[in-house]
Formats: C-alpha cells, structure tokens, sequence
C-alpha cells in the first residue's frame, strides 16, 4: 500500500471521528431542548443521508449492484447503521451517559478480536498494548469529566444495548473489509442507508408524526442539519475512505478520538475544565493510537 493512500486513510478517519466527537454536544443541545426525540433525530440522520448519498450518485458514473451483493449491501446497512444507532440511542435512554461513552471504548477491542477470529489477524503485543492504553485513556477522560452522574429506568438494558451497538459496528468492520473495494464510496453509501431507512420507518412513524415541528427553531434546525451533513453524510464518506485504505482494528482505534473531541468543545464552551488527569488521558489515547498504527504484524485483510 503506498505511503498516500495510508496517509489519506488516517486523515479521514481523523476527520470521520472529529465530526462524530463534535456531534455529541451538537445532539445533546438539540434533544435537550425537548422538541426532537432521540428516535426523531436517528430518523433525520438515516433519512437524509440516504437523500444527500442518492443525489451524490446522480453525479457519478452508474454502478449496477446484483441483487447477491444488494443482500450483503442490506446487512451492511444493519450493522453500521440500523442495530449500531439505534441500539446506542435507546441504550443510553435507559443508561446513563456516562456508563455509555465507556462502553463505547471497547468497540477497538471487538474489532481486534473479531478481525482475529474471521480475518486471520495476527494480534501483536503492541496491538493489545495500544488498544489497553486507548481505552483506559478514553476512560479516564469520560469518567473525569463527570458525565456519569444520572441513570435511566434500566442500566443493565441500557448497556447490554449499548454493547450491542458496538459489536454490530466492529462485525461489520470486519466482515465487509474486503467487500468495500468492489463498489465506490458513493454506491456501497446509497444502498446502505436507503436499507437502514426502509428498516426504521415503521417504527418512526408515530414518533416523526408527534413532533411539533412549526416550534423547531432555527437555532435547532442548524444543529439538526450538523448532525445529517457533517455528522453523518461527510463523516461516513472519510470513515468508508479510511476503511479503504486502513485495516479493521486501525480504523477501530479512531474510536478513541471522540471523548478527545468532545472534550475540547465542552473546554472551549465553558462546560468543563482541563485537569492533569485529562492531559495524561489524553497522552494515553494518544499513545495507544501510535502503537496499533506502528504494528508491523502482517494484515490478511
């Protein structure tokens, strides 16, 4: 694999996990304000990036998918999108935030266990070292920021679900790594999102019809359209982009980016405030990052 294409894999999953670090509080300040749902705003995301990938592919060159690879396009919609969302979203509604954004951390170790176990991956000492660092640092930087103070109705639900969420994600990570080469970005996107929106419909239509949207404001609406277009539609392009170029439990490290994300904004708003402890969090994201990406074991991937 050329030093360019490796580069541009890391900078777009970079990127991928910017965007989804910055939309944590984007989401938080839309759902707070108790006009969109959780399920509302999953629907919006599904929904429109299915709208925004199609009218993308009016302006590519037509790819025809057969019907096989239509199937594996549809389990590929239900495990990156269908079971990872919405599994997370009511998850967390039944657990707390912060129990949840832990959770969430263990999804690079899934990634390396699963790419062992279908792929043939080998697991060096310094994936498993690097994977222990990132995920004790992301910990750490959830657990100091103090977002774990209130639990929904049911936690253990709550986060066997979120876990669920996680194991989807790196199942497809896994099972799809050689399948994404067949089609463009752009096609493999389409159909995977018409797929999880034709799957989410029916158990959104009482919840899209209830929401009083004439009381969406325009403040609301902007962080809607952050959460479809950068936090989904361009977000998924750099992941798929990076998925390309990277193996499974690289891709999967990025993971650990987030919490670091997240972290900055609510520095740079005023919600928290930057500790010792989280700067040797985030020197453990950092460094446990550098030590999967620096693994010289070969990839069968």
């Amino acid at each position: 694999m050329s030093i360019s294409k490796r580069i541009t894999g890391h900078l777009s999953l970079l990127g991928a996990n910017a965007c989804w670090g910055l939309m944590a509080p984007v989401a938080k300040l839309v759902m707070s304000a108790g006009v969109i749902a959780p399920l509302v705003l999953t629907d919006c995301r599904i929904f429109g990036a299915a709208v925004l990938f199609w009218m993308l592919s009016f302006f590519r060159p037509a790819e025809h998918v057969p019907g096989a690879d239509l199937l594996r396009l549809a389990g590929a919609g239900f495990l990156a999108i269908v079971f990872n969302q919405g599994c997370y979203i009511f998850g967390v509604g039944y657990t707390s935030p912060g129990e949840a954004s832990i959770i969430t951390t263990t999804m690079p170790m899934w990634v390396m266990l699963l790419a062992r176990i279908i792929l043939g991956t080998p697991v060096t000492w310094k994936k498993a070292l690097g994977i222990a660092l990132g995920a004790t640092g992301a910990a750490t930087l959830v657990l100091s920021s103090g977002v774990g103070a209130s639990r929904g109705g049911n936690p253990v639900l709550g986060d066997l679900l979120v876990l669920t969420a996680q194991l989807s994600y790196a199942l497809y990570l896994t099972l799809y790594k050689n399948f994404l080469a067949k089609y463009s970005l752009v096609t493999m996107m389409k159909w995977m999102f018409t797929f999880a929106a034709v799957a989410v419909f029916p158990f959104s239509v009482r919840t899209l019809a209830s929401t009083e949207w004439s009381t969406v404001t325009p403040t609301l609406a902007l962080g809607v359209a952050y959460v479809v277009v950068m936090g989904t539609f361009v977000a998924y392009m750099l992941m798929m982009t990076g998925q390309k170029a990277l193996p499974p439990t690289v891709v999967g490290m990025y993971n650990y980016f987030q919490p670091v994300v997240a972290g900055c904004v609510g520095l740079w708003l005023g919600l928290d405030v930057f500790t010792p402890l989280k700067a040797v969090a985030v020197f453990l994201i950092f460094s446990g990052v550098y030590l999967v990406t620096s693994s010289k074991a070969p990839e069968t991937a």
